[in-house]
């Protein structure tokens, strides 16, 4: 039978990969993930410290730790199964961790759920978008902003998100069940932007998109970050996520094996035999 896209990737990585992490956990045990080039000095906004998250029996994060700082774009890279969105459900609440701590501004949110951290200004654009497919554009917009009671602010944020996607204010009376995937896709991100957040988790935001839409949302994510928005990224296309990046890990397995900014991943020789085709 012929393997899928996904599964040869996957394959490739683990390939690619086995080599140097065999090298570097050989080397000093403890030592941690190999780590490339210098990273930009930033006052952190999200760290993740140990982090371990199990379905039943299974280990699925084995010790995660990363962080994302104020104004940064940080990119999770790795094969299907490697713990990237589990990763994210567990920094949103999603998820409880088995062990390990979250910290959002220095303060402690390991096992808050999900409706305690928006406020905190937090939010998660899921893999598969995660709109309210009965209710239109403007009530998955304004459920976006449920926290919120700066009629003002939220009105201008509104604009804000017609003005990144025009398509949506063509659409606001619209049900989202009628909408296109790039539409419903551009929705899962206005909505997400409506309760202001500081920190958004954004799952393949490029899922099953026609490439001229995965460059307009990857266009717009870049555009919210230049806003002041951090993002923690899961991407399948490695390219674009670490492009975008000012900093990427790579998780194998529920561990981080590789972390360093973005240009110094894309430059590396076993991402590049794995995600680039190289």
């Amino acid at each position: 039978m012929p393997r899928s896209g996904a599964e040869a990737r996957n394959e490739l990585f683990r390939a690619a990969w086995r080599g140097p992490h065999v090298a570097v956990t050989a080397a000093a045990v403890g030592s941690g993930p190999k780590t490339l080039g210098t990273r930009e000095a930033r006052d952190k906004l999200l760290e993740v410290e140990g982090l371990r998250v199990a379905y039943g029996a299974i280990l699925a994060l084995r010790g995660v730790t990363l962080s994302v700082g104020k104004g940064e774009v940080v990119a999770l890279i790795g094969a299907n199964g490697a713990g990237k969105s589990s990763t994210l459900r567990a920094v949103s609440g999603m998820l409880r961790p088995a062990a390990g701590q979250i910290r959002l501004e220095g303060e402690n949110i390991t096992g808050l759920k999900s409706n305690l951290l928006v406020p905190k200004g937090m939010a998660h654009a899921p893999e598969g978008r995660g709109i309210f497919l009965n209710l239109t554009v403007q009530e998955n917009l304004e459920l976006g902003a449920y926290l919120r009671r700066d009629a003002a602010g939220i009105e201008k944020d509104a604009e804000y998100c017609f003005k990144l996607f025009p398509q949506l204010r063509e659409r606001r009376k619209q049900v989202c069940a009628t909408l296109s995937g790039g539409e419903q896709q551009m929705l899962a991100i206005s909505r997400a932007l409506m309760s202001h957040p500081k920190l958004l988790l954004m799952d393949e935001p490029s899922l099953g998109l026609a490439p001229q839409l995965v460059e307009t949302i990857f266009r717009t994510l870049r555009e919210v970050n230049q806003r002041g928005v951090s993002i923690l990224l899961v991407e399948q296309n490695a390219h674009l996520a670490l492009s975008l990046a000012h900093y990427g890990y790579v998780l194998e397995t529920g561990e981080v094996v590789m972390a360093g900014p973005g240009r110094e991943l894309l430059a590396s020789p076993e991402v590049r035999r794995a995600y680039l085709g190289e």
